[in-house]
């Protein structure tokens, strides 16, 4: 049987603080992956700055795109698509990668893919693990995000559970800011938790009443606040490590035991995990144990691919391509775009 011809997509994700360009073959292989970070920049700030993020995309993105098409040793007349990130995120920063990647496509008459950031974020376990496919479920866990999803196909998305508040990531950046390790909170707790007891302080694991998928993790949060004022009150002295240690631990329990009930009531072997928070140790650790344990098939992406990235929206927009799916030039960055909405 003749081989067929290989599909060369390049990806632009610009959702927040990233400006990233991919070059992806056949919706597996990554042939180039270049990321320009601003998190130094929005370290200044504790947060990440939108009008700012939007400037320095404008700035990096030629930049970051023709490096990408360099790395892959690839050309605008080889690639047979163009994806791109149109939501959800910052507006402005969205707007920057889809005017570019309109531009692309149009230049070099090539097809337009939008793709949806989680979506992206999803389809990144697909890059190192050549055997996973649908149906599995996914654990999408992110500073904006913390979604339940069945991955029925690939594109087909049934969102079972979803926080009711904050999302786990934005609790991680509240709580590293009251503890005093600034911005990214993620990494500086993750860090911090591996020199304190997860045991030290006993803080609330929330269930939602008639929802046992869903998450709220702002009384967790408020629960850290109210500890550390008691303790300044009364003149104690805080230990930060055990803070850090047993906030995390409380976020991972529901996390992980969330979901293994949903996948055993789904009857989903293969469990998947995905978004910025996916690189944190502790939860990789606790959902490789807990499927281990109930006899779950575990994946998880490399650190490099649960932070932001064009390679996992490369390899999202093959998938659409393979489907039919195109976007036209009138194509808008959504910043609150919900999952498998089109």
């Amino acid at each position: 049987m003749e081989n067929e011809k290989d599909i060369l997509i390049l990806a632009v994700e610009s959702s927040c603080d990233e400006t990233a360009a991919a070059v992806v073959k056949n919706g597996r292989t990554v042939l180039s992956n270049v990321i320009s970070s601003q998190i130094a920049l929005h370290t200044l700030y504790g947060g990440v700055v939108p009008e700012i993020a939007s400037r320095k995309h404008i700035e990096k993105i030629n930049q970051v795109i023709g490096e990408a098409l360099f790395q892959a040793g690839v050309g605008l007349a080889d690639l047979d698509a163009v994806g791109v990130t149109y939501g959800p995120g910052l507006v402005g920063a969205l707007l920057v990668g889809v005017a570019e990647a309109k531009a692309i496509a149009y230049a070099a008459k090539k097809p337009l893919i939008g793709v949806h950031h989680i979506e992206g974020h999803v389809s990144a376990n697909f890059i190192e693990n050549p055997e996973l496919c649908p149906p599995f479920l996914c654990l999408i866990v992110s500073g904006g995000h913390t979604h339940l999803v069945l991955v029925k196909d690939y594109g087909v998305y049934e969102v079972i559970g979803r926080t009711h508040d904050d999302a786990a990531g934005e609790a991680y950046d509240k709580v590293a800011r009251a503890i005093g390790l600034g911005y990214p909170g993620g990494p500086k707790i993750d860090a911090l938790a591996k020199e304190g007891n997860p045991e030290a302080v006993a803080f609330p694991r929330a269930h939602i009443e008639g929802a046992p998928f869903d998450f709220s993790f702002s009384g967790l949060k408020s629960a850290v606040l109210n500890y550390l004022n008691t303790c300044e009150m009364k003149g104690e002295e805080v230990n930060r490590a055990d803070v850090a240690a047993s906030f995390q631990q409380a976020v991972v329990d529901v996390l992980t035991e969330r979901a293994v009930t949903a996948a055993k009531e789904y009857r989903m072997e293969r469990v998947a995990l995905a978004g910025g928070v996916a690189s944190n140790s502790a939860l990789r650790a606790a959902m490789e144990s807990a499927c281990k344990r109930h006899g779950l098939k575990f994946y998880r992406p490399s650190p490099i691919f649960c932070t932001d990235n064009a390679a996992m929206i490369g390899v999202a927009a093959y998938y659409e391509y393979k489907k039919g799916v195109r976007s036209g030039l009138d194509l808008n960055a959504v910043p609150n775009l919900k999952i498998g909405e089109r």
